[in-house]
């Protein structure tokens, strides 16, 4: 069981791994600590923004936005490969993510494919966020990837751990593809080879794309905003709520697995964005919607 390194002893980590760290406010004392515990830590999570512009990215990652109070993480990993410190203690970068796959980062061997969103990873993780816009097309600049191989380095080293306690958001919670357009395998190579370890013989494996069942979330999208409460009907709910929410048209906050009356109004706006009007934009998915959605957030769609 690992407690969280105290902010200090984090900031002289990473400086003694070479980075060059800009201290951002009062991040030693912002946190999200009111809504839960931060600890025991397990791993290291590295997200993108989906953001461009380093100012605007280092303060939304500290303030947050509607529906998701900052800190959006710990730090942030501008393209010059600075590291702007924004907040310490349990921050909003995480999310519900797969049991299985953080037994897997505890015990440092290979990941299972995420599909369940049942565990806080908000509690277990610390986060970087990485300045990029998350299409694929937006370059990882060298000197943005050597800071993000020597921050991971920093943390493991502090606590003993290897290249395994290492992990993207797109391994943990699913839906998610970050960090989209990263080596992940190089990445994981460097940062073992920084640490002095032997790379695992296994690489991690390609994560495979969730699959949504069609009729399973028609069912779930018909029957949901009639019950009471937040029913979890089905888990792909959340894969979809999930892409709704990257494409701008959901709040996170609603991003529960409920495919209630917020989630009918997001799909419909989906609808209308790919051309669809009347009762063709009804917020109930058809396949062709889908799957276009899918192509754009990394799953498949079953019929």
């Amino acid at each position: 069981m690992a407690p969280p390194m105290p902010p200090a002893t984090f900031l002289s980590a990473l400086r003694a791994e070479g980075l060059e760290v800009i201290e951002e406010g009062d991040w030693r004392d912002h946190n999200r600590n009111h809504k839960g515990p931060w600890g025991p830590v397990h791993g290291v999570l590295i997200h993108h923004t989906v953001t461009r512009g380093h100012d605007r990215t280092v303060s939304i990652c500290r303030n947050g936005y509607a529906g998701l109070p900052g800190p959006l993480c710990h730090g942030v990993i501008c393209k010059a490969g600075h590291i702007h410190l924004v907040g310490y203690g349990r921050a909003n970068h995480a999310g519900l993510g797969d049991p299985d796959v953080l037994a897997a980062v505890i015990a440092e061997r290979p990941l299972p494919t995420d599909n369940e969103a049942t565990v806080d990873g908000n509690r277990h993780f610390y986060g970087f966020e990485c300045e990029n816009l998350g299409d694929g097309e937006d370059p990882w600049p060298e000197a943005q990837q050597e800071a993000i191989v020597r921050a991971a380095a920093a943390v493991c080293r502090h606590h003993g751990w290897n290249e395994r306690s290492v992990l993207g958001h797109r391994n943990w919670q699913p839906g998610k593809v970050d960090p989209r357009g990263l080596d992940w395998d190089d990445i994981e190579k460097r940062i073992a080879k920084l640490l002095g370890t032997r790379p695992a013989a296994t690489p991690r494996p390609t994560p495979r794309r969730p699959v949504v069942d069609l009729s399973q979330l028609v069912a779930a999208a018909r029957a949901n905003p009639r019950s009471s409460g937040q029913p979890v009907t089905y888990a792909g709910v959340r894969t979809v709520e999930a892409a709704l929410v990257d494409e701008g048209l959901l709040a996170k906050r609603y991003s529960d697995g409920h495919y209630g009356t917020t989630t009918i109004s997001a799909y419909s706006a989906w609808q209308r964005r790919l051309g669809y009007r009347g009762e063709a934009a009804d917020g109930i998915p058809g396949k062709t919607s889908l799957q276009r959605l899918g192509s754009k957030h990394g799953f498949d769609v079953k019929d």
